[in-house]
């Protein structure tokens, strides 16, 4: 007697005639995950709490003088003085600066950056000049006092040298003539102690300053245009949002239609950044310093440059063409496929009919992936700048207490200031010593992470709440009389209340692999230059590995959800059931689900295209009749670059659904096959044509007629 062999991706689903689709009667699942992520969410509310209690924003907004008073905020003595003048720049150039971020010099808030040349000792002698450099002083300064006692306590710089603004703060208004550096349209200056100084001295200073604030400088310029172009971008997401909607209701009434529309005017819209790209690299030539190379360029902080060169718009008009042959080709090579998908995807818009406020889910999902990233974002910047001002002593000569922590308050009758008669205690940075201050690091990083765990849990909400509305219409074997009232509302009311520990769960492992991947990125960052071969090979395996494990999990996560929506069981047992399931119909899996996914892709790329497209002729400038609607901007990529990521987000969530109804729609078919054979006894849930979509289609033989499988199948739609 021949011993059976056991199945190898566990035991088929048996027939049970009580089974009517996603169970009422179910228990809670992963309790304790449930627990852990409520305590979570406490701390990261309390975490909160002590950041908005401990941070500043202005830290960020405002330049902050040596006394550590921020420049300019409304309701401060400094509130008419937005400016952050350096009494000697020059100081700027010491190799500290670039490790303290803090020019060794005294700092003050002024109104107005100095025009003009002029030494304390010439502008002493004229009580009009004095008063003009006085508004360049500390407060105390009188006539009364000698030039020599003014500079020996510090109250004024040596010399005024003509400044422009930048950053809010004054730099030396350089230039150039006849290839010698200028300052003023001079090439030398007084120092203000007796010396004659070449111009080029004050590039150091400048040069090193200008690190310090470069990253700030962009930030400020990025805020600033976002000021003056927010509500055109949320006009560009509320189109994107519209358009994707109407394509998603036109998708549900003439899908085959819509579809084919839908890779045409892709093809059309790549072709049309082919020849847009084409034409600028056209124009473009004989025009002086067009001709650059990305290398010798370097890199710039005004990406319009790049814009300038025709190198760019070779690179993206390559890119284009590579990614139009790419589609082209996948739509030859998987033709009869499409097809297959195609009369999948209308399959799963009679669902949707079904459940038509379906469409509106996502909109629920922004909102609550919009109040996590808001909480995250405000808690990190508070969290950033929670530090205490500290204070250090500078000395332009010789100091034993150099660099060493100070207290301004009472430091002019300290013993440092005496064995250092010259030295100042200056604002240097922020920072702190406390037990707070020494653990805000692994503070930011629970930030980040439950950041991830909380927008991976409101995406898996939405998951097996439309898996579980989607499982009620295929379960139902009168459409829809045997469907709930309100499937959407049932579905949500079952996750939350049952299965909380579950959404949690899969988060929480995925969360775990998106920071182990954020940490990878961050070594590999600090270890740029410390990097040989074999550390550079062995980090971008583990950037690979990491990435594909991501992949992976999300799809596991996603089809046991729904797993957990028809069955009601826990994390790891729908898991398994979902990962056997599809074992046992790979097949059907290779043919349909990745081939439905890139049609779906598509209309995301067509929407983000179209609206693209738009948002680039409007804010660029590039036609004329929006030319006196649109705004200055310092980039105008910026507000581009945020509609084009945003609009991807949004049809991301309207095409999210779809999606959701195809995986629901394929493994309930599935399940199905295993449960019943077609007959009267046993009839199939499915109609008539997803039994002909599915079955005929993907290589498996014919054993139940067409008519058999829909013997049993009452569809009222």
């Amino acid at each position: 007697m021949e011993l059976e062999e056991k199945p190898q991706y566990g035991e088929p689903r048996k027939y049970d005639p009580t089974f009517k689709g996603p169970l009422h009667s179910r228990g809670c699942t992963d309790i304790i995950c449930c627990i852990f992520f409520i305590l979570a969410i406490l701390a990261y509310l309390a975490v909160g709490i002590l950041a908005w209690s401990q941070g500043d924003p202005r830290k960020v907004i405002y330049p902050t003088d040596s006394r550590g008073q921020f420049c300019g905020q409304a309701g401060t003595p400094q509130k008419d003085q937005p400016l952050l003048f350096y009494f000697n720049i020059m100081n700027c150039a010491s190799p500290m600066v670039l490790l303290e971020f803090q020019c060794p010099t005294t700092q003050m808030c002024v109104e107005k950056c100095p025009d003009k040349f002029m030494t304390l000792i010439k502008a002493y002698t004229n009580n009009k000049d004095f008063d003009y450099y006085k508004k360049f002083c500390k407060e105390g300064v009188t006539s009364k006092m000698g030039v020599p006692e003014i500079l020996k306590l510090g109250l004024c710089p040596a010399m005024l040298i003509p400044s422009k603004p930048f950053t809010r703060r004054c730099f030396p208004a350089l230039g150039q003539k006849g290839g010698v550096i200028t300052v003023g349209n001079n090439s030398h200056f007084d120092d203000g102690i007796g010396n004659i100084r070449d111009a080029k001295d004050l590039v150091d200073g400048v040069k090193n300053a200008t690190v310090v604030i470069e990253a700030r400088q962009v930030v400020m310029k990025i805020f600033e245009d976002y000021t003056q172009s927010w509500y055109w971008i949320l006009i560009g997401l509320v189109i994107a949002m519209l358009t994707s909607l109407l394509f998603i209701v036109l998708l549900r009434f003439l899908a085959g239609i819509m579809v084919w529309v839908m890779i045409a005017l892709v093809i059309i819209v790549i072709g049309y950044g082919i020849f847009h790209c084409y034409m600028e690299y056209a124009s473009l030539k004989g025009t002086p310093g067009a001709d650059v190379t990305f290398q010798d360029l370097g890199f710039q902080t005004d990406f319009a440059v790049y814009l300038q060169i025709r190198q760019t718009w070779l690179a993206f008009m390559i890119i284009l063409a590579i990614v139009e042959v790419i589609i082209i080709l996948l739509l030859i090579f998987l033709r009869k496929r499409i097809l297959i998908a195609i009369a999948l995807i209308k399959e799963a818009s009679k669902a949707i009919g079904h459940v038509m406020c379906s469409l509106l889910y996502p909109l629920f999902t922004f909102f609550l992936l919009a109040m996590v990233i808001a909480y995250w974002a405000v808690t990190a910047v508070f969290l950033s700048t929670s530090n205490e001002p500290i204070y250090k002593v500078f000395n332009e000569t010789a100091c034993e207490h150099g660099r060493a922590t100070c207290d301004p308050a009472n430091y002019s009758t300290s013993v440092m200031k005496k064995e250092c008669p010259s030295s100042e205690c200056l604002f240097a940075f922020y920072g702190g010593e406390t037990v707070y201050h020494k653990y805000l690091i692994g503070l930011q990083f629970y930030n980040v992470f439950l950041f991830f765990w909380c927008a991976n849990f409101v995406t898996a909400l939405g998951q097996m709440t439309l898996a579980g509305a989607f499982a009620s219409y295929y379960w139902a074997f009168v459409k829809p009389d045997d469907m709930p009232t309100f499937p959407i509302f049932s579905a949500l009311g079952r996750s939350l209340r049952y299965h909380t520990g579950t959404l949690a769960f899969g988060s929480l492992i995925l969360s775990i692999i998106q920071i182990i991947r954020v940490l990878l990125e961050y070594l590999d960052h600090k270890l740029k230059g410390a990097h040989n071969k074999c550390t550079r090979f062995l980090m971008c395996c583990l950037k690979c590995c990491f990435w594909c494990l991501e992949k992976c999990i999300k799809f596991l996560n996603r089809n046991a959800y729904i797993m957990v929506a028809i069955y009601g069981k826990n994390f790891c047992a729908s898991a398994k059931d979902a990962f056997f399931l599809l074992m046992r119909n790979m097949i059907r899996v290779a043919v349909l689900d990745k081939v439905t996914d890139f049609l779906l892709f598509l209309g995301k790329l067509l929407i983000v295209g179209l609206v693209g497209v738009f948002a680039f002729f409007f804010f660029s400038g590039r036609v004329k009749a929006f030319e006196s609607t649109a705004p200055h901007l310092h980039y105008y990529w910026v507000p581009i670059l945020t509609v084009v990521i945003g609009s991807y987000l949004i049809a991301h969530g309207f095409f999210s659904v779809y999606a959701m109804c195809v995986d629901t729609l394929f493994l309930c078919f599935c399940e199905d096959l295993e449960r019943n054979d077609g007959s009267a006894k046993r009839p199939f849930y499915m109609s008539a044509t997803l039994h002909g979509i599915l079955w005929n289609n993907t290589g498996e033989d014919l054993t139940l007629t067409q008519p058999r499988a829909a013997a049993g199948h009452k569809d009222a739609a």
